[in-house]
C-alpha cells in the first residue's frame, strides 16, 4: 500500500532531482523509495544501484566523479564486520 509523504528540501536539489528522474524515466517518488529501501534493507542483493548524484542529494554534499563507491562500500562492510 502506498502512503503519501511530504518532504521539505532545498529548491535547487528538487530541480536537479526532477531532471535526474526525468532522464532516467522514473518518478521522483520511485527514486526516493528505492533509496530508502536501500538504507533499510536486510540483504544487499538488490539490483537497483544508487547513483552518485542520488547519494549526493541525500547529504547535500557533492561526490568526486572518480569515486569508486563499490570499493568504498566494500571497505565499509569489511570494517563493520571485523
Amino acid at each position: 500500500m502506498d502512503t503519501k509523504l511530504t518532504l521539505k528540501l532545498n529548491q535547487e536539489v528538487i530541480e536537479k532531482a526532477k531532471k535526474y528522474a526525468s532522464d532516467k524515466k522514473l518518478s521522483l517518488s520511485r527514486i526516493v523509495e528505492f533509496y530508502l529501501q536501500s538504507l533499510t534493507r536486510e540483504d544487499s542483493d538488490d539490483d537497483f544501484e544508487i547513483s552518485p548524484f542520488v547519494k549526493s542529494i541525500s547529504t547535500g554534499k557533492s561526490l568526486p566523479t572518480d569515486l569508486n563507491y563499490k570499493k568504498e562500500y566494500s571497505d565499509y562492510l569489511m570494517h563493520k564486520h571485523k
